[in-house]
């Protein structure tokens, strides 16, 4: 059974982290490579970049399957514009295909509601199609590309998807 465990403590950032590093490596460097690989898990997935950025507001949730991480995510509520973004939503590789990642999903619209939070995004690789494909079936849209330069040589190639959420 999958359940959620929010992040605090300075062993769950590191266990964020660990997971991190496993999945980006397995997943991530065929699409952008290894370097890019390395210098996005330093300035996006490192412990260190993940406590600063529960200091700035960020909520982290470790998801948990038999006690093991099958994946995790991170919400950046804004609630004073009805808004979040769903910042990362990753699932280990063995875990995929078993439901994590629609549990983890219907997890964060959950917390949204709590937070009167009714329009959620992401932004996802544009060559990542099985992820693209995923957000579209659990309802996000494609509102367009986003190319953003994170600094070293380095650019984030992406799409914008949206989704309402919530009784609305």
């Amino acid at each position: 059974m999958l359940t959620m465990q929010r992040v605090s403590q300075a062993c769950e950032v590191d266990a964020v982290a660990a997971l991190a590093s496993a999945i980006w490596n397995q997943h991530f460097v065929p699409m952008i490579g290894q370097a890019q690989v390395d210098y996005m898990l330093a300035k996006f997935q490192s412990s260190p970049a993940i406590t600063r950025q529960l200091a700035d507001g960020y909520e982290y949730y470790l998801a948990l399957d038999g006690g093991q991480g099958a994946g995790y995510c991170a919400l950046v509520p804004q609630p004073a514009q009805r808004t979040g973004q769903l910042s990362k939503l990753y699932v280990r590789q063995e875990c995929r295909g078993r439901g994590v990642g629609k549990s983890i999903l219907a997890f964060v619209e959950t917390r949204c509601a709590v937070l009167g939070i009714d329009n959620l995004w992401l932004t996802v690789n544009r060559h990542n199609a099985g992820a693209i494909a995923f957000y579209h079936r659990m309802g996000f849209v494609t509102a367009g590309p986003i190319v953003a330069d994170i600094g070293n040589g380095f650019v984030m190639d992406d799409y914008r998807m949206v989704k309402t959420i919530g009784a609305c």
